[in-house]
């Protein structure tokens, strides 16, 4: 049993059913970001159903079918912040952003043309140092070449940096942080020609850590750049952080009723238990770390 999809579906659903009145949430209230990784029919043996990070075609195509049945309207993530600044009126579309991490070709092969088929847009976050001119590989998955992310820029899907390498940040200094979020801006907007004002952060978000948290928030600005996507779980507000952007993870496990939720906010509720679980872990990764010795350490100073 997948218990998040059955508290969320048999507790929460019914609950906010019966304070809304059945109403959904009113649509400037908050707008769901949604977390895609590969799209793929590759089992994931032994990953938990939260942890997977691959959606079928066949599920992604009916994730995009429900948006689009059901009146939402995929906006950017400038877009997004600027419908929630804006406070715009409930009636008319809803707004969504669909967003992609890691590069993958079948970004190209498979959700390209079913964004294509319904008018949506999404944003593609790019680890550079594995797209290339020719074809690389990422996770012993293919991605995206140059060429290929030229295209998707020229039809209207957006891109982001995911850094160049891919490393879990909070464990580099931050000389190589800085290299890692400038380099990957500057070789986007050199191949695209456009600026590149979205990051996204890889690896979960170290949101215990917050005087890492606070310097690295310093720094995504002073790169460049405007917003910064994280893992940490719900859907965005007016008034939230740019630059600690919540979002909502969906995979193959996601039938309709759990992405509806998700959606509407019935998922939400889980950021709270995620955080606590999140601080358990770096107090007992604290204990068990030798005298003189950091766990987590905050990167040290230029």
């Amino acid at each position: 049993m997948r218990w998040d999809r059955f508290i969320t579906l048999t507790l929460v659903r019914p609950l906010q059913r019966l304070t809304r009145n059945g109403r959904p949430d009113a649509a400037p209230a908050a707008v769901p970001i949604l977390m895609y990784h590969a799209l793929s029919d590759d089992p994931e043996l032994g990953v938990a159903p939260y942890y997977q990070v691959h959606t079928r075609p066949a599920v992604f195509r009916e994730h995009l079918q429900f948006l689009a049945d059901h009146g939402y309207q995929s906006l950017t993530l400038d877009q997004a912040l600027a419908h929630l600044s804006a406070g715009a009126p409930s009636a008319g579309p809803r707004p969504v952003v669909l967003t992609f991490d890691d590069g993958f070709r079948d970004f190209y092969t498979e959700a390209f043309p079913a964004l294509q088929q319904h008018g949506f847009t999404a944003t593609m976050f790019l680890p550079t140092a594995s797209i290339g001119n020719t074809r690389k590989r990422f996770l012993d998955r293919e991605c995206l070449t140059w060429a290929e992310v030229r295209e998707l820029a020229q039809a209207g899907l957006q891109f982001g940096s995911h850094t160049v390498n891919h490393p879990k940040l909070v464990e580099r200094s931050w000389p190589e942080i800085h290299a890692e979020l400038a380099q990957s801006k500057t070789e986007i907007e050199q191949q695209l020609g456009r600026p590149v004002t979205d990051f996204c952060y890889p690896y979960a978000f170290p949101q215990c850590h917050r005087l890492f948290v606070a310097r690295f928030r310093d720094l995504v600005r002073e790169t460049g750049y405007a917003r910064c996507v994280t893992t940490q779980l719900g859907r965005v507000r007016a008034g939230d952080d740019p630059y600690q952007l919540k979002r909502l993870p969906v995979n193959s496990r996601d039938d309709i009723p759990l992405l509806q939720a998700k959606l509407e906010g019935g998922y939400d509720w889980l950021a709270h238990p995620q955080a606590v679980v999140k601080r358990v872990k770096a107090f007992r990764a604290h204990r068990s770390t030798p005298a003189g010795a950091s766990a987590a350490p905050t990167p040290p100073n230029p």
